[in-house]
């Protein structure tokens, strides 16, 4: 008896933007579903492996096209690993693991489904782009009931017993009237020898009364020959390992020999994808053994600021029959990971003089492979040379730190940053201004994470890491303009310190302002202004919280005025009022919100109006 399930509301928007969106590309089916029967194999393989009874009856591993011109239909099988109720009910019926919501808010937000219908597991749906009707038959290795699926796209599904003599997945798919292409053998030796030729298992076309072809080369691409391999097979190969429709900026083949010998072909995207950020996030490598598949799950097999890096890893070293666990600990992938890792650095290092074309590597992955800075000891000043940075330099290009000591005045011995939240209120903030005038070029940091590997870092190349606070250099500025009157200025920085008590530790005189009247900082040693907002932001702890300084700059005229009509005793509401327009003015060039928005408001029209 058959038991009919309604598809989630997100499936069914799911359903109609991939019906909808992709007809310029329906081959993707195919790809898509030859990618998930190879998949399935892989899985019975290494299983098989662990129970020896559990790949009985099923013959050697194959994908096999048959396409039935009078009935209009097509149907892809595989003998791998199959399904049970549950799997089609979670992984076909509900995509439960697949991030649908997401995918549906991503396709609003950039209109882009072909790039994102990989990365969010929908591979499947893709058959509606063709198919009218799409039943599954299935049986999963180690069970007796096999059970068949059925939909129409629209509205759900359902389920109900079968029987199947072996254990494997066929999926039948019901043309539409328009993609009668697909029964076309002709045609579908071209997309599969164009779109799947790397899976390493044969893909058989069932030529009904003709017999059997295997169309594709059906052996593991990573373990072949570079020079045998072509760069339209190594893209389709990526297409199918990483699930993406665009194409990887980098592909690194190789084969490490020495302690431990292994093939490693590994791919940098040229987009970034969805969850790089999200915390539940994992590395996108499959491990093999031999050319058999172990897992996609092993933790430790890359870096997580690399987690984006996709592709394939095989080793003849690593042992089978152990668990996922124990293998997380062998040692030998501790070395696979260095050997990796150091390969990668020095693809980049290559690519890095390239700024055009490195540009949009940095500007996919950047964020998180700055994160090797902190988190990667052994290489932190590797990865360090390798990242780009804004800075006060060029208004629109970025840096390596390489080129800014390049640039360095004599006799200098740091690096300058200073952090914040964006780049553009950074290149106006007042601490930057003695650098400036001093021609001293300051790195301008507005990720979280520059937070903490300047902290990490030290040191590159004798050159210390310091804020611009922490600058040990006398940046006080020749003056010739006029300057407050020393006794007026004492009486003004007394009078706010007192109206200001509760909002900052000290006012004090500064020379290194020229262009702002006043400017916010903090004692040396204390964690920045934007540091202290971050981990207000995320709710942290903020006992030791900054100690606010309030610099005044004694050549600005508005400070000459104020000292000037400090000793005035009805002109000390006015000051006051003044007073907290300067701090206002210094806590928005730091980024951070002013005390009171509506004095300011009303204050700043009133005081234009005066000046009009």
């Amino acid at each position: 008896m058959s038991e009919k399930i309604e598809f989630q509301t997100e499936v069914a928007k799911l359903l109609d933007i991939v019906i909808n969106s992709l007809y310029s590309e329906k081959y993707i089916f195919l790809r898509e579903l030859i990618s998930n029967a190879s998949d399935a194999c892989d899985k019975l393989k290494y299983w098989s492996l662990m129970n020896q009874n559990a790949a009985q009856n099923t013959g050697a591993f194959k994908i096999v096209i048959t396409p039935d011109e009078k009935e209009n239909t097509l149907t892809i099988s595989d003998n791998g690993i199959g399904m049970s109720k549950d799997d089609l009910i979670c992984h076909i019926g509900t995509i439960a693991k697949s991030g649908t919501a997401d995918f549906v808010k991503n396709v609003k937000d950039n209109g882009s489904v072909v790039d994102l219908i990989g990365q969010f597991g929908v591979g499947f749906y893709s058959a509606f782009m063709v198919a009218k009707k799409v039943e599954i038959i299935t049986k999963k290795a180690g069970e007796e009931q096999a059970y068949k699926w059925m939909s129409d796209g629209l509205e759900g599904f359902e389920i109900e017993p079968t029987t199947k003599e072996t254990c494997g997945t066929d999926i039948k798919l019901f043309l539409k009237d328009d993609a009668k292409d697909f029964v076309d053998t002709v045609y579908l030796r071209h997309i599969i020898r164009t779109y799947s030729d790397h899976v390493e298992y044969p893909i058989v076309l069932n030529l009904g009364k003709a017999g059997e072809e295997t169309v594709n080369t059906a052996s593991a691409l990573w373990t072949r020959n570079k020079g045998e391999i072509t760069e339209d097979q190594y893209k389709e190969f990526y297409h199918h390992i990483s699930k993406n429709m665009d194409d990887p900026w980098l592909t690194l083949h190789f084969k490490a020999e020495g302690s431990i010998e292994y093939n490693a072909l590994l791919y940098i995207p040229t987009t970034a994808p969805y969850d790089l950020f999200q915390p539940d996030r994992r590395q996108s490598l499959k491990l093999y053994v031999n050319k058999v598949f172990v897992s996609d799950k092993v933790e430790g097999l890359m870096p997580s600021y690399l987690r984006f890096v996709k592709g394939v890893i095989d080793s003849s070293d690593l042992p089978l029959n152990i668990s996922r666990e124990m293998l997380q600990q062998n040692a030998l992938l501790s070395k696979i990971r260095q050997g990796t890792v150091s390969r990668i650095l020095k693809e980049l290092k290559k690519r890095v003089g390239n700024y055009e074309d490195y540009l949009k590597f940095w500007n996919a992955f950047g964020v998180a492979f700055k994160e090797g800075i902190y988190e990667d000891f052994s290489n932190k000043e590797e990865v360090a040379s390798l990242s780009l940075f804004a800075s006060t330099y060029d208004d629109v290009k970025l840096t390596t730190l390489d080129e800014y000591i390049s640039r360095a005045k004599e006799n200098q011995k740091d690096i300058y940053y200073i952090t914040g939240d964006d780049v553009a209120t950074l290149r106006h903030n007042p601490q930057l201004e003695a650098f400036k005038e001093k021609g001293l070029e300051v790195l301008l940091l507005v990720d979280p994470i520059d937070e903490f590997w300047t902290q990490v870092l030290g040191s590159y190349k004798t050159f210390a890491v310091k804020h611009i606070s922490a600058a040990d250099i006398d940046l006080k500025i020749e003056r010739q303009d006029k300057k407050a009157n020393e006794g007026e200025l004492k009486k003004l920085v007394d009078f706010m310190a007192e109206l200001f008590k509760n909002e900052v530790s000290k006012v004090e005189i500064s020379e290194k302002l020229t262009k702002s009247p006043a400017a916010l900082n903090v004692e040396n040693g204390q964690m920045s202004i934007h540091l202290e907002r971050l981990m207000r932001n995320h709710q942290q702890q903020t006992a030791f919280a900054s100690s606010r300084i309030l610099e005044l700059n004694p050549y600005h005229p508005l400070i000459i005025k104020l000292s000037e009509m400090i000793s005035e005793p009805d002109q000390k509401n006015e000051i006051a009022d003044v007073s907290r327009l300067i701090l206002d003015q210094a806590k928005i060039a730091e980024g951070e919100a002013v005390s009171d928005a509506g004095f300011f408001a009303e204050k700043l029209s009133e005081y234009i109006l005066k000046g009009m």
